[in-house]
């Protein structure tokens, strides 16, 4: 029981992140190419601060009930006599889970604080050099979470 609702919150912390990235690269982004760039920025910087608060706490959980399931099934082989070996899809999905974690890190406490320097400053140039860098990084963590998302459907 307890597993099970631990893997129903991984999921769902998994597509508020893995949706949302998707939402902002292929639906806001491009409604939003239409607005003059200070309304554009002002825009895309609350939206993301909102959302990076939503990934924030996602990526903890993601992280926290990953884990504890994976020690959970560990602890349960040892203690049933039999050794614990990682399956490969838990093992690309920790490691590209982790290196998502990272860059998120990166998009939210270094491009997303120049993004609100440039805003506050109304600094259009460099508001929207800042929002570019986020737009890729974005893209790259969205990819290797669907890369994460393919690993662990087809290797399970």
């Amino acid at each position: 029981m307890i597993y099970a609702a631990l893997k129903l919150v991984h999921l769902l912390a998994l597509i508020v992140w893995i949706g949302g990235m998707a939402f902002v690269l292929f639906f806001l982004r491009p409604a939003v190419l239409a607005l003059e760039p200070p309304l554009r920025l002002r825009l895309m910087h609350d939206v993301l601060g909102r959302f990076f608060k939503a990934v924030l706490i996602a990526a903890v959980i993601l992280l926290a009930s990953g884990l504890w399931m994976i020690g959970r099934v560990a602890k349960e082989s040892v203690q049933a006599g039999l050794g614990f070996n990682m399956p490969l899809s838990w093992t690309i999905m920790t490691v590209l889970g982790i290196v998502m974690i990272a860059i998120f890190g990166y998009i939210r406490f270094v491009l997303y604080k120049r993004l609100t320097l440039a805003v506050t400053a109304s600094n259009w140039a460099a508001g929207g050099a800042a929002m570019a860098s986020i737009r890729t990084w974005v893209g790259i963590n969205l990819a290797i979470g669907l890369v994460i998302i393919a690993v662990t459907q087809l290797l399970a």
